[in-house]
């Protein structure tokens, strides 16, 4: 881990011991020494989510140079070797670890500490609640890019532990299944309001209902490995909508809206890239093009004009067709003047990220009834065809009739019209895939360039950093993994 913050942390810990006279005298009443949640929150919320998106920063982009490429709803273009060919650059690894740890986990923590002790001023259990719930949305984001991790001492820098121990993914899983609970029980939408809370504006029924909803897609993403404690989860939270509310609608899900470029702190990210500086560097995947278009370039699901722009020149002008992942750079740039690029919808200042959709829930329940980890009311196929029409509905379009034809709902159909329903969420796809092996990708063309023995990575390795400050526990942690500390060890929830 970059244990600068830490540092930096323990200084203002030793300075703070001098007397309470001569504290008094260096107060500045112009500069409080407690930053209010409701700066840190806002702040946690922005840092975290932009590295999960995309970022505007090269070599940062997880989402747009990692999960977007390597579920191929993206190729590049043009610096091939940054995410396209299965190697990515090892400042990703590095810049993406300390970013989510210092920018992020960190000022959740902060924020629970603060809003959690009834002796603070800024004691609020709402606020409480939900820094819970985003660290552990951050916290599985991490896990499920790394495996092991530092979980139970991760900030433990700051009492003058400068090597946290790792932990394995089915303790953390159990770890943030149970704060997530807690949160959701916490949450009173009877009391204090959250100012500041950039994600519902203070909405703490919708709170609830992403704690909830949250809960239950982490409950799925490990029932292989912990059925019975997986399934007791989805009986209490399903059996008891009153305690334990969950996304219902579009209008229910986790969305963080951008304030576009008069607030350059929260522009979105994909906006900055291609629009602002003028990138060209990825193209639509011709993956996705394959799988929503007739094989002419024509769209047989409405979606695409949404996720993708149409040609604009040659002979598919007005037509939508994709760039081929893993080519040589001087192969793949003739696609960026062929190749659809992404849609405006997705490109536009605003736009907001998703942290979980309604749809994406609905699918949670296909699987889980699937599998039988839930028994409801309704069969896998009914939530099937309920989650790809609130996908449909998310951008307000309607699934044609004929859409599911005679589609069953067996794993291989679930997870391949959620893929297409996550299309802007690269990583979450990306762990999708990794868990379950759906989509089923093309296999390579001739020309392909693809590392890591030509397979999508399925972890990241360990920064360089936690070799020098804390190698110990890292080899320790790579250990839990059940593999070696590369990019083809699968992680504990694969099936």
């Amino acid at each position: 881990m970059n244990y600068k913050y830490i540092y930096t942390l323990l200084l203002l810990i030793i300075f703070s011991a001098c007397t309470d006279d001569f504290a008094e005298l260096n107060l500045n009443p112009n500069e409080p020494t407690a930053v209010p949640p409701s700066v840190i929150f806002p702040y946690a919320m922005r840092e975290g989510i932009d590295r999960v998106h995309g970022h505007r920063t090269r070599l940062e982009r997880l989402g747009l140079d990692g999960g977007m490429l390597w579920v191929q709803y993206f190729a590049r273009n043009q610096y091939t070797n940054e995410g396209d060919t299965y190697n990515p650059d090892a400042s990703m690894r590095n810049n993406n670890w300390a970013g989510f740890f210092n920018e992020s986990i960190i000022n959740f923590q902060k924020v629970i500490d603060a809003t959690g002790d009834p002796e603070n001023i800024y004691y609020n259990e709402n606020f409480m609640a939900a820094s819970m719930v985003m660290r552990a949305y951050m916290n599985s984001i991490i896990t499920d890019t790394w495996g092991a991790i530092p979980y139970t001492e991760a900030l433990s820098g700051a009492v003058g532990n400068l090597a946290p121990v790792y932990d394995s993914q089915e303790t953390i899983y159990a770890g943030m299944l149970a704060n997530l609970k807690t949160a959701a029980e916490t949450f009173d939408p009877a009391v204090a309001v959250l100012t500041g809370d950039n994600l519902f504006g203070g909405d703490i029924t919708r709170w609830q209902k992403f704690a909830n909803s949250l809960r239950l897609k982490l409950a799925n993403r490990q029932a292989s490995k912990k059925p019975v404690e997986s399934a007791a989860i989805f009986s209490e939270i399903m059996g008891n909508p009153t305690a334990y509310p969950i996304f219902t609608s579009n209008d229910d899900f986790a969305l963080l809206y951008h304030e576009g470029r008069l607030n350059d702190n929260n522009n979105n990210a994909w906006h900055e890239i291609m629009v602002v500086d003028g990138r060209e560097d990825w193209s639509i995947s011709q993956t996705l093009i394959d799988a929503m278009t007739d094989g002419t370039g024509n769209p047989t699901d409405p979606r695409l004009a949404v996720f993708a722009e149409p040609v604009t020149a040659g002979a598919m002008a007005g037509l939508y067709d994709g760039a081929i992942n893993g080519l040589p750079e001087s192969i793949a740039s003739v696609y960026i003047n062929t190749a659809s690029r992404p849609g405006s919808y997705f490109t536009r200042e605003t736009a907001p990220f998703c942290l979980m959709t309604y749809s994406e829930l609905l699918f949670v329940l296909a699987e889980a009834t699937l599998a039988g980890t839930y028994q409801g009311d309704l069969t896998a196929m009914e939530y099937t065809e309920l989650a790809t029409n609130a996908s449909f509905e998310q951008y307000g379009l309607s699934m044609p009739a004929a859409y599911m034809g005679d589609k069953i709902a067996d794993k291989e159909t679930i997870m391949t019209e959620k893929w297409k329903a996550l299309f802007g969420q690269g990583l979450e796809a990306w762990t999708e895939y990794r868990r379950t092996g759906y989509p089923i990708l093309p296999g390579a063309t001739p020309q392909a360039i693809f590392e890591n023995s030509g397979k999508v990575p399925t972890r990241l390795r360990y920064p360089e950093s936690e070799y020098s400050l804390n190698g110990t526990n890292v080899a320790a942690g790579a250990a839990l993994n059940g593999g070696a500390d590369d990019k083809l060890t699968p992680l504990w929830w694969a099936e």
